[in-house]
């Protein structure tokens, strides 16, 4: 292959997402040259991603790069990426829950921990936020369980139960749990003025009342991303609050330049709303709030996995908008997230200011592993 260099690749699901896992060791060390590289593996930038492995969708355009731990309280490092469909750019400013919940896995079949039946710790340095998040994979024969019993709404079938805990992730792009130091702040928009939330666990948030927005939170991915005139508004959101926090300069850098993050979502009090993905009716009674999270611009399928965590943390925090919708909040520590798919649960704990829980449960499994070969430079 005198044209092509290969590259040891493994394609794994994490949660409703999908990722390329590739080692460090095996990119450039020079980072521009590293993500030209990661780019041609993605076919990117392409709306098809015609020419490379990523699967035209930003839930399946994703990377994680896995090497040995530099952290002394950690088992491996883990570097994540998304990868941009329209530009020739890898935005490395956040982390992704769901694909975190396959590095336990991913690190246990390469050898980068040990294996302890029934369960391996796995504690991973997530190097985008420098904080660390803890994994509890099952284990059998020294490999990552695959098979169990724990479902989880936007995937077929079932899995065996993974365990992600982000409570130690607090702060992770601010250092504060509330970056601006309250649960609600007024900004002007092209709207008139809005009251929004912004929370820092896993990633930073930014939560808006559905009802200021003209919306029920109700709402299906079709109906979101055909409304030009709200997408630009939760932009325009989005990118003030990024500047709010420091993440950006101007909202201008803060849409080019860190697109991913922070999200931003729209919430509203529990009610009866349709499965987009089945049709069926989810009854007010199964969920204790509603949550439509937008991600790279567009209304995410599910629900993020570090999304949720951050969700969670800002439902226990009185006085975010997040903690106003849900009446009986005080009263459960499991949180049931009502989104455009189906239902994620959240545990989270906030005490005397501080998050001590912000665990929920996902599924992964390898699908694919070999070799993706890009041309030589």
């Amino acid at each position: 292959m005198g044209e092509m260099q290969r590259i040891p690749c493994v394609i794994m699901r994490g949660g409703t997402s999908k990722a390329m896992f590739l080692k460090a060791n095996h990119l450039p060390q020079d980072a521009a040259v590293r993500d030209q590289v990661i780019l041609e593996i993605f076919g990117s930038p392409d709306v098809r991603q015609i020419d490379g492995l990523g699967g035209a969708d930003p839930l399946t355009s994703k990377l994680a790069i896995i090497a040995p731990s530099t952290h002394p309280d950690a088992d491996i490092d883990y570097t994540f990426g998304q990868v941009s469909l329209t530009a020739p750019y890898i935005d490395y400013t956040g982390n992704c829950g769901n694909i975190s919940s396959a590095v336990g896995p991913f690190a246990i079949d390469e050898g980068f921990v040990a294996a302890q039946a029934p369960t391996t710790t796995v504690r991973i340095h997530n190097t985008n936020t420098g904080r660390i998040l803890v994994a509890e994979v099952p284990t059998v024969n020294g490999r990552a369980r695959v098979t169990g019993d724990c479902k989880i709404d936007g995937v077929p079938g079932t899995g065996a139960r993974i365990m992600l805990d982000f409570s130690g992730t607090a702060g992770s792009a601010t250092d504060r749990l509330l970056p601006t130091g309250n649960p609600v702040d007024t900004i002007s928009t092209s709207n008139g003025p809005l009251d929004i939330s912004i929370v820092d666990v896993s990633n930073p948030c930014v939560f808006v009342r559905a009802k200021d927005l003209g919306m029920t939170g109700q709402e299906t991915p079709q109906q979101v991303n055909g409304n030009a005139a709200l997408l630009a508004l939760l932009e325009e959101i989005r990118a003030k609050a990024t500047v709010m926090i420091g993440m950006a300069p101007d909202i201008q850098t803060a849409t080019q330049k860190s697109p991913a993050f922070p999200m931003i979502a729209f919430v509203a009090p529990a009610a009866d709303y349709v499965d987009f993905t089945t049709g069926q009716t989810i009854s007010s009674k199964q969920v204790d709030f509603l949550s439509r999270m937008m991600f790279m611009q567009v209304l995410h399928k599910t629900y993020p996995g570090t999304g949720t965590a951050c969700t969670g943390a800002a439902a226990k925090i009185a006085g975010t908008i997040v903690h106003e919708a849900i009446p009986h909040i005080d009263t459960i520590e499991v949180i049931r997230i009502g989104h455009p798919a189906g239902i994620i649960d959240i545990e989270a704990a906030v005490d005397k200011g501080e998050l001590v829980r912000a665990a929920f449960s996902r599924t992964a499994r390898r699908i694919m592993e070999g070799y993706v070969f890009v041309r030589n430079a």
